[in-house]
């Protein structure tokens, strides 16, 4: 948020000098300057009101979060229930965990189907409508959940978790392509952040409502899946305001006009002359097939980055630390669960705010490296205190707040630069294939978290977190010795610092291949000029 108030006011500040210029060289103009004033007011709220709707955007990313570690006992209850009412006996402990195990990594089977439908669906419908009828998902998958126990029917909650993960699928992968192409690229990281911050505020979300006096009670715990058609209602009532993404409109439509009147909304000016350039000079360009990408040589280590970021996305552990979170709190009263659960939502806000700040100052490299890293020490500390926490009164207040920092800490990074870095790797050619591969790497890796947690953490009780400190402990160490940072690089610069390990030349490319960065670099050159100009017209003035 921070990062993007002081884009705004760069942009005032700029607009500033321009009027300046124009009221020096002809002081007569003062209707024009006024005019010229207004139209810069105007354009200030569009960008803050681009900014905001857009965020607005992940709204339906709230329901997404596995619900169901908050009443796991409830569900297995009522699969007790129906399948005794169904085939007349209990069903056995073996059966009755590996029918969680299931329905908790169903979900993201059908986030795999979701990523795998949406290259296809946002070339035919375009971005925006994807995004809108992407949420007949989420009401299908809010009914099918919130009915399941009235109908008595445990196969109605299964396929609620799949349509429900398909929803998911296509909003994390139409949803960046999207950002992408109408932010601005001196905000474009910060927004790459809101992903984990909306997703760390589901997840409080969820405990909230997951509250015995709320939601979480035998009779309740059902209608907690239908809060999912909220999220999708304030999108339904937001998104159709927006504009259609000015790439598709002129790549996929041909309209030139339309693009062009999308990006003035988006970027709060009047001359987007550079950017339709840059976006035409991607009409002949030809994708690149997943296949094609894997067998490129210069992007080899890109690859592997990528795919090592995302399954320790998944790997951290995050869906997994509410279940202390109910564990340590159980004994506590209900006002104390719920000002535990404010205060981590006050908590998210203020790492909201300083990653959007720091991801612009400090760079991609440090915040991811130091999140995983905080993450180890979090996870160690927490399998001490809970292994432990009987022998203390305190202990238990240390585990919460080990909670609450682990989540913290993926909030600063692990949570939204792997998404941003996925878009900054490789050439626009090569972006649709490496996120279909970002993306099945993404789901394959929660699936496997919901499928064996339930029997890892029946192993090994409270060392289960060690687990995870094990895997974000491999991710920085990767990180550190692999990634370069990428912060104010073009595609070129991130090419040449993974040169060395793919052992490949980039000496010999020619900048054809990257014609947008040319074109930036001789807008950086003009504006320079420009800048000299202004400044001895200002100096004869004086």
């Amino acid at each position: 948020m921070i990062a993007v108030f002081r884009y705004l006011k760069g942009c005032r500040q700029e607009e500033g000098e321009n009027l300046f210029t124009l009221a020096s060289n002809d002081r007569t103009r003062s209707n024009g300057l006024k005019l010229q004033q207004g139209r810069f007011r105007l354009d200030i709220r569009k960008k803050f009101l681009t900014v905001r709707v857009v965020k607005h955007l992940f709204g339906p990313l709230l329901s997404h979060i596995p619900l169901l570690s908050l009443y796991f006992q409830y569900i297995k209850r009522f699969y007790n229930e129906s399948w005794e009412r169904r085939y007349g006996r209990v069903i056995d402990e073996g059966t009755l965990t590996l029918l969680w195990s299931i329905t908790v990594s169903i979900f993201s089977i059908g986030g795999l189907v979701g990523a795998i439908i949406t290259t296809p669906i946002v070339k035919f419908f375009g971005r925006k409508h994807t995004l809108l009828i992407n949420n007949v998902f989420a009401v299908m998958a809010a009914l099918l959940m919130a009915l399941c126990q009235l109908a008595g029917s445990f196969e109605m909650l299964l396929l609620g978790r799949i349509v429900m993960g398909i929803d998911a699928g296509v909003s994390l992968s139409a949803l960046p392509i999207y950002l992408s192409e109408i932010s601005p690229k001196e905000i474009r990281g910060a927004l790459g952040q809101v992903t984990a911050i909306f997703i760390c505020i589901g997840v409080f979300t969820a405990q909230v409502l997951g509250l015995p006096e709320i939601f979480g009670n035998e009779s309740r715990w059902p209608y907690l899946f239908g809060v999912i058609v909220v999220p999708s209602l304030i999108q339904v009532g937001i998104l159709p305001f927006l504009p259609e993404s000015p790439h598709y409109l002129l790549l996929e439509k041909n309209d030139k006009s339309g693009a062009e009147k999308a990006f003035q909304t988006f970027f709060g000016k009047d001359d987007v002359s550079h950017e339709l350039e840059e976006s035409e000079a991607q009409r002949n360009v030809k994708l690149v097939s997943v296949l094609q990408l894997l067998r490129n040589r210069s992007v080899r280590w890109q690859i592997i980055t990528v795919i090592i970021t995302m399954a320790c996305y998944q790997l951290c552990g995050l869906n997994a630390v509410s279940i202390p979170f109910q564990y340590v709190a159980c004994n506590g009263s209900c006002l104390l669960l719920i000002s535990i659960y404010m205060f981590s939502y006050l908590t998210v806000f203020i790492i909201f705010h300083f990653s959007g700040l720091a991801v612009e100052r400090l760079g991609r490299r440090p915040l991811l490296i130091g999140g995983f890293g905080l993450m180890v020490i979090f996870f160690a500390v927490l399998t001490v205190s809970l292994t432990f926490q009987n022998h203390a009164y305190w202990l238990p207040y240390l585990s919460i707040f080990c909670i609450l920092a682990i989540i913290a800490s993926f909030c600063i990074g692990p949570g939204g630069i792997p998404f941003v870095l996925t878009g900054e790797f490789f050439q626009p050619s090569q972006k649709p294939a490496a996120f279909m591969i970002a993306g099945t790497v993404n789901w394959v890796s929660n699936f496997s978290v919901g499928l064996l947690f339930p029997f890892i953490q029946a192993g090994l009780l409270t060392f289960c977190f060690l687990v995870f400190a094990v895997v974000c402990l491999a991710g920085a160490t990767y990180l550190f010795f692999v990634l370069p940072e990428t912060k104010n690089k073009t595609i070129n610069e991130i090419s040449q610092a993974f040169a060395k390990r793919n052992k490949v030349t980039l000496e010999g490319q020619e900048m054809s291949q990257f014609p947008s960065e040319r074109k930036s670099s001789e807008e950086q050159e003009h504006n320079f000029s420009s800048t000299l100009e202004n400044g001895e017209t200002k100096n004869n003035i004086l």
